[in-house]
């Protein structure tokens, strides 16, 4: 007995091709970390570091479960990207030679009565106004606790996306006199996927580099998706001038048309917020969402495909149709859709040859 399902097929190849496509804009000096976090953006956690190992001098999460996962497959460098919050969480880092963010005083509190100076990020808020020291804050940990220690100086960029955004400018000029008045030890790392696209002399020692190497960064075409989300279709039926399709009959038909039903809802990880003319892929041709997106079903005008049949795949992203494009067309973030496909999806990862 077999059933249908829908999928989301996920290509090794094109991490690889990312990765090299980001350390090809880096400086000979600056050391590439892979963001993985919340299972590699979906992508399965464990398959990426075997994938990438060779490319990855590090490893970024946030969850200490996913850190102790990564350090059975790798000896390389792994960070928690958010630091501890407990000496139970320190002594596990400390078993595991974890790197460490420390972002506030607090956990700074929990590094000093540890005695544990080894792998710190000290992460300065410099304008995002998450986490972060404050500039004074962390000057006088630093020249009372930190002066002869070697660590790396971070910060996170609000807008590198935005190179218009004054603010990156900003941050970077915030972040170079900070670290042009402390010891010459220690490392520097400001740069995610943004700032490694549009500022590349500002890579210093670390990049972390996360959407880049799933190919969700908007406004690059090399950088391609690794997804495919797809499901079959499972009805095709006409419809006439003024019929409606769909909850609420938000859809409303202008002209005789072809409407398929798609398997795949809202309960698959679809937005329920997903717009009419939203562009999807059916046999290599474009078609256009059509109706409210419901628990199992995605309702689509196939009016102009040409030999459509129920059992085709309809893709939703793919290499082909990135994922940028139902991101912006939806307002929304490529990380969203990434990270929000259901389990009742079956995953499916190609081998790397």
């Amino acid at each position: 007995m077999t059933s249908i399902n829908s999928e989301l097929i996920i290509d090794p190849k094109i991490f690889r091709n990312n990765i090299l496509f980001l350390k090809n804009k880096l400086s000979n000096s600056s050391k590439f970390m892979a963001v993985i976090k919340s299972d590699a953006y979906g992508h399965h956690i464990e398959h990426i570091v075997k994938d990438i190992e060779d490319l990855s001098d590090g490893f970024g999460v946030v969850r200490i479960d996913e850190a102790l996962k990564i350090r059975e497959l790798s000896n390389k460098k792994i960070l928690l990207m958010q630091g501890v919050y407990s000496k139970e969480d320190l002594d596990i880092s400390i078993k595991n030679k974890f790197d460490l963010v420390v972002h506030n005083p607090d956990q700074f509190q929990i590094i000093k009565e540890g005695n544990y100076y080894e792998g710190l990020w000290l992460k300065l808020n410099t304008g995002m106004n998450r986490l972060g020291f404050d500039i004074d804050t962390f000057l006088r940990i630093y020249e009372e606790y930190l002066f002869d220690k070697k660590f790396t100086l971070m910060t996170h960029l609000a807008a590198s996306n935005d190179v218009s955004n004054p603010s990156n400018e900003n941050q970077f000029k915030i972040f170079e006199d900070i670290s042009s008045k402390l010891n010459n030890s220690i490392e520097r790392s400001i740069a995610n996927t943004g700032c490694i696209m549009n500022y590349p002399n500002k890579t210093y020692d670390w990049v972390r580099c996360g959407i880049g190497i799933y190919g969700g960064y908007i406004g690059n075409h090399e950088l391609k998706t690794a997804m495919t989300l797809r499901s079959p279709i499972v009805n095709i039926r006409n419809i006439s001038k003024g019929d409606k399709v769909g909850y609420d009959g938000r859809a409303v038909a202008t002209k005789d048309m072809k409407i398929a039903s798609v398997y795949l809802g809202y309960a698959d990880g679809l937005p329920v917020t997903i717009k009419d003319d939203t562009p999807v892929m059916i046999n290599d041709q474009m078609a256009y969402v059509f109706g409210r997106v419901s628990m199992d079903l995605t309702t689509i005008d196939v009016s102009n495909i040409e030999k459509c049949s129920p059992g085709d795949w309809c893709e939703f992203f793919s290499p082909e149709l990135p994922i940028t494009n139902i991101a912006t067309s939806n307002d929304l973030i490529s990380y969203y859709l990434m990270t929000s496909v259901k389990s009742r999806v079956k995953k499916v990862y190609k081998i790397l040859d």
